[in-house]
């Protein structure tokens, strides 16, 4: 990739443990955490959310810490999509550890799911790209962007059972007769806006709010937060992959020129159409198909970014394979895409019990699709992963403990196993570390791993 991209994957919980979810929630953040066996805790208050105690930075460079009652993993900044699945992955391999350690294995499980189907509540994975202030944020490039992010969910989504009750309210038509029995995405229910500054109750496809946790005058961080969590590796590189290819057609001002006529409400209707048609309304009133529109960005990417480096030649020939089969049989996506696979094993599962998609039975099942567990996962099961993306487990594992070698992360992480053994007070952020007693070392450049002043400023800790 030609940018630094991070995930931020909130987890839903499920509970038989007395206390209830939270009380086992708060003890597997305590285990990470405990005598420093992930990272370093917060000894500070980061937000008025955000109390000490809260969470931390882990060894890995990146983060976990509980958010609005979810736990939350942060992946490390990393520069290509094998270490944004390594790094991932390696998330939920630290909550499988805590679990099996406090004895909560049968009891509680996590799930990379964004939807609680018993409140109607949501949780997202957000998703992070750096992208050069110098890029030409024009109008057409941000309404091209939009039409992008709103249609590439017919290949990342992760599908779910029902709709959001709540769904009318946020100013969509009522509809009369049931609900749809399955929809492609998760979180098109939730999404109100293309562009809103906050991320919660008016939440936006773009996430606007500059916060660039990076040298302001060079970088901006795209924030999303429309897109679901997957379970599946070939989702979800292919969801981080051509997205981070957008924006470097968006940066080169080479941006196919697609204006939807509402991104918004383009994104709820194709996730209400799992059989199609899939067509959507441009802005000079034409009705297209969607999948034709996502052609025009896979072949503008490869005329301009065709041949840079393998891992994009990969991306762009799987990119391609799999819009042909979206057109032409959904069916052989089974095992890369994951609504796709999540829809036929619960069609499978209707037939076999004889039961619609209205029984409420789906749901449990839906939720174990998700499962954290590789050994309970329905979705992984059946995963089918190009043979360049496999990840092997000793990689998981090792991503759990070691920072990425090419960007900051490393630094973050080599100054905090220094911090270990000291007894000061500390602060530890993505772009700044600071000790009592001593100026703060700034991390300005996400891409740098080996800052000039780090090696200096890292001798007074020794």
């Amino acid at each position: 990739m030609n940018r630094i991209v991070g995930l931020e994957t909130e987890y839903g919980c499920l509970s038989a443990d007395d206390p209830g979810f939270l009380a086992a929630i708060a003890r597997v953040r305590d285990w990470i955490f405990q005598e420093q066996r992930f990272g370093l805790i917060d000894v500070h208050q980061r937000d008025w959310d955000e109390p000490a105690g809260n969470g931390g930075f882990l060894f890995n460079g990146g983060r976990c810490y509980v958010d609005m009652g979810h736990l939350e993993y942060c992946t490390p900044e990393c520069l290509s999509l094998s270490d944004v699945l390594r790094y991932d992955q390696a998330g939920d391999a630290i909550l499988q550890q805590a679990l099996r350690a406090l004895g909560l294995e049968e009891k509680v499980s996590f799930l990379r799911n964004n939807v609680d189907h018993y409140t109607g509540a949501t949780f997202g994975c957000h998703e992070n790209y750096l992208l050069r202030r110098a890029a030409p944020l024009t109008e057409p490039n941000l309404h091209s962007l939009l039409a992008f992010l709103a249609l590439r969910m017919l290949y990342t989504s992760a599908g779910r059972v029902g709709a959001a009750a709540a769904s009318e309210a946020r100013g969509e038509w009522s509809r009369p007769g049931p609900g749809p029995g399955f929809q492609i995405s998760q979180r098109a229910d939730f999404i109100n806006n293309d562009l809103f500054e906050w991320v919660q109750f008016n939440r936006a496809i773009i996430n606007t709010r500059d916060e660039p946790l990076a040298d302001a005058r060079k970088y901006r961080r795209l924030h999303l937060l429309h897109g679901d969590t997957n379970v599946l590796p070939g989702s979800l590189l292919l969801k981080v992959g051509t997205t981070a290819l957008a924006l470097d057609l968006l940066e080169m001002d080479c941006l196919p020129k697609v204006i939807l006529d509402n991104a918004v409400a383009a994104f709820r209707q194709l996730s209400r159409q799992p059989d199609g048609p899939w067509l959507v309304r441009l802005s000079d009133g034409r009705c297209v198909e969607a999948v034709a529109l996502l052609q025009q960005f896979q072949r503008a990417a490869l005329r301009e970014l065709g041949g840079r480096d393998p891992e994009t030649d990969l991306l762009l020939s799987v990119w391609e394979e799999t819009l042909a089969a979206l057109a032409a049989d959904p069916a052989a996506l089974v095992g890369r895409v994951d609504w796709i696979t999540k829809r036929w094993l619960l069609q499978q599962f209707c037939d076999r019990e004889k039961i619609s998609w209205s029984h409420p039975w789906l749901k449990s099942q839906d939720l174990e699709y998700h499962q954290v567990d590789p050994a309970r996962s329905l979705g992984l099961a059946v995963a089918r992963t190009p043979p360049p993306w496999e990840i092997q487990s000793q990689d998981t594992l090792r991503a759990a403990v070691e920072a990425p070698s090419n960007t900051r992360a490393r630094v973050r992480s080599r100054v905090m196993r220094l911090l270990q053994n000291e007894p000061c007070a500390y602060y530890v952020d993505w772009e700044i570390i600071g000790i009592e007693g001593c100026h703060a070392l700034l991390l300005p450049n996400p891409f740098d791993p080996n800052p000039k002043d780090a090696e200096k400023w890292m001798q007074f800790l020794l």
